[in-house]
Parts: C-alpha cells; sequence; structure tokens
C-alpha cells in the first residue's frame, strides 16, 4: 500500500512540475514578444532600443508644451530626513 502511495505522490509531483514548465515557456515567450514588440516600434520611429537610450529620455527635462508651460513637475527627491522623538 505503502507503494502506491508513494508512486501516486511522485505522479502528482511530475504533473505538477510539468504545469509549472509550461507556465514557464508561456511567460517567457510573451516576454519574449513584448520585447520583440518595442524593438520594432523603437526602430520604425527612429530611436534606439536599449537601456542607456531608455535612462537618457527618461531623465530629460520635461519638454514644454504648445501653451509654453511644463508638464506638472516632480516632486523632488528627498535628500535628507530629519528625526525627532516624541516624548
Amino acid at each position: 500500500m505503502k507503494i502506491i502511495q508513494q508512486a501516486l505522490r511522485a505522479a502528482l509531483f511530475l504533473v505538477l512540475a510539468f504545469f509549472g514548465l509550461i507556465m514557464a515557456i508561456i511567460f517567457m515567450a510573451s516576454t519574449l514578444l513584448a520585447i520583440g514588440v518595442l524593438y520594432i516600434v523603437a526602430r520604425l520611429q527612429g530611436r534606439p532600443f536599449g537601456v542607456k537610450a531608455y535612462w537618457a529620455e527618461r531623465r530629460r527635462p520635461p519638454m514644454p508644451t504648445r501653451s509654453g508651460q511644463t508638464s506638472p513637475a516632480r516632486p523632488q527627491d528627498v535628500t535628507d530626513i530629519e528625526m525627532r522623538e516624541i516624548p
């Protein structure tokens, strides 16, 4: 009886491992598809595709709009804090 129970557990483990492998393959394929779409769109727009180009674009100051105003300013990064103990 113990052998049958161990065999069923092993079979269940293998089935779950197989489904996990299938889900991982689907996730990797969808990620590759998304990166491929981003690459094609960047090439069609004439922009470089890469991490350096992305960060350079994100760090540029905001472009003024037609009305001459820039987009809403992002809050400044916190560089220093002051802590006080409350008695």
